[in-house]
């Protein structure tokens, strides 16, 4: 199933997409059994699903195209760094900067590199999504693909500092 898994990820988000369009707006079996299996064989988690599904349906952000290339960052680290198996950790929201906080001039920066680092490892609790609106918001500022940012964060392998550089370079606003 590795070679066209996106054809079966596809699938799983129209499926959702038509869950919350018919009204079924809560993550309580949203997906089925079917579902979280293979979405658990590739890294992902029902959050993973239905916080995308809900955001396209009421904000028409991100579209499937964004859904499958983040997801696709998640599933090359699941599989190559982790070995396929889950952390076991999660990311404690409190401990993330402020929304307002800024490095280098450039708003959420600081809050959206732990985020990406805990979406790579699959740690991101419930109440917490990768590419919400607020980093839409970041990546559409600075011209940043989200797919591409968990690209540098897992490159930089822990170097803040590089990361940081390389949105300076690219940022219209720096």
């Amino acid at each position: 199933m590795h070679h066209d898994y996106q054809r079966k990820l596809t699938g799983i988000w129209n499926d959702a997409v038509a869950r919350y369009q018919d009204g079924h707006t809560s993550p309580e079996g949203f997906l089925t059994e079917d579902e979280r299996g293979f979405i658990e064989s590739i890294g992902m988690n029902l959050m993973d699903v239905f916080d995308f599904a809900e955001d396209w349906v009421r904000e028409g952000a991100p579209d499937l195209g964004t859904f499958l290339l983040i997801h696709d960052a998640r599933r090359d680290f699941f599989l190559r760094e982790q070995g396929g198996e889950p952390s076991g950790q999660q990311l404690d929201s409190s401990t993330l900067p402020a929304k307002s906080d800024e490095v280098e001039g450039i708003r959420w920066l600081p809050r959206i590199i732990p985020k990406a680092r805990a979406k790579l490892r699959g740690e991101l609790p419930p109440d917490t999504m990768f590419c919400c609106g607020g980093d839409r918001n970041f990546f559409h500022a600075n011209d940043v693909h989200p797919s591409e940012f968990l690209r540098v964060v897992r490159d930089a392998d822990g170097d803040d500092q590089a990361i940081i550089e390389w949105v300076v370079a690219r940022s219209p606003l720096a």
